[in-house]
């Protein structure tokens, strides 16, 4: 190493003198003269330290800023229309006149999704979150982000918020879906936690009421008997702890998400988990109308997100959630 350092430093010696002999004249620079001498030794060693520097800058590698990649983080949330929310209160039927003239049916479903509620739920008296800019596109809208990296290694998901009476869908840890629910009110609350889909019925009678038919019923608490289906969504929690949705929705987790499989009376798989979490505040302004002073008043929270760690840490450790099903024998031609 030493030896190539010492090579490199003569190359630079000759090439440094051959520069100064174009530079200056001969009997100026070569006369014994003390102040040419003088100058040209402050100018080698100016040269010599420009070219190694250039040379160890050369051979240095390059040092790359790199970002560590954590898949317990929430990635960036959906790209939501740049939008900006009032409130719009309907105070007479002229003003409600107005609202189903201003807006088309297609736009109508949007808000109505937005504030949680049925068309039949709107009337005089009624305060609406309404956007500024309205896609025909419900996931415009979504509080949910777009990926989430917690949940990339689960295949189906199903979150429900009941702090802003939400559902999403997540396919491999991206939002697929996301639509209003109505959770268990105050004295019949949904639990929390994490459950997975047990059964299903496309039309089942409840059993607190055998007047209530229950379109599209997916269990995911089998002996609490709860689970998602279709029903009247007045704005707020209030069902006997199931959770309440559009016929469309119910009908899509109907068809989409799996059940358990038996062996016999006991769970050989696990269903499609449905993660339950969040509380919803009585006390203070509904969590869409926040929307209006803080576009991420929905979004999630470090609660929650510390919550869903623990939920699929558990998902994680649950053998029946990996079983491989064995494929059927083809039959001997």
């Amino acid at each position: 190493m030493k030896k190539i350092y010492k090579s490199n430093l003569a190359l630079n010696m000759s090439s440094f003198f051959n520069t100064l002999k174009s530079l200056f004249p001969t009997d100026l620079f070569f006369n014994n003269s003390l102040r040419s001498c003088s100058i040209g030794c402050s100018l080698f060693v100016i040269y010599c330290l420009s070219s190694c520097n250039k040379n160890e800058e050369s051979t240095r590698p390059v040092e790359v800023p790199v970002k560590v990649l954590d898949t317990i983080t929430v990635d960036p949330p959906l790209e939501r229309l740049a939008v900006v929310y009032h409130v719009d209160s309907i105070k007479n039927r002229t003003a409600l006149d107005s609202f189903n003239s201003r807006y088309s049916e297609e736009q109508r479903k949007i808000i109505y999704a937005l504030n949680r509620i049925d068309q039949r739920k709107v009337w005089t008296g009624k305060e609406l979150v309404v956007p500024d800019t309205i896609s025909t596109d419900l996931m415009d809208y979504s509080p949910f982000p777009k990926q989430l990296g917690m949940v990339d290694t689960i295949p189906k998901l199903v979150l429900i918020s009941q702090r802003i009476q939400a559902f999403g869908l997540y396919e491999a840890g991206k939002l697929i879906k996301w639509g209003p629910v109505s959770s268990g009110k105050k004295s019949t609350p949904t639990p929390n936690g994490l459950h997975y889909g047990n059964y299903k019925a496309k039309r089942k009678v409840s059993s607190v009421n055998k007047d209530w038919i229950l379109p599209y019923y997916f269990n995911f608490m089998n002996f609490e008997g709860v689970g998602t289906h279709q029903y009247s969504l007045p704005g707020y929690p209030a069902s006997h702890a199931c959770v309440r949705l559009y016929m469309d929705d119910a009908q899509f987790i109907y068809d989409w998400a799996s059940m358990w499989k038996l062996n016999g009376t006991s769970i050989k798989k696990n269903g499609t988990p449905f993660i339950v979490y969040g509380e919803y505040d009585y006390n203070k302004k509904k969590p869409w109308l926040q929307l209006a002073d803080s576009l991420e008043s929905n979004d999630f929270k470090e609660d929650e997100l510390e919550m869903l760690r623990t939920h699929i840490q558990s998902y994680k450790d649950d053998a029946k959630n990996f079983v491989v099903e064995e494929e059927p024998e083809k039959p001997l031609t």
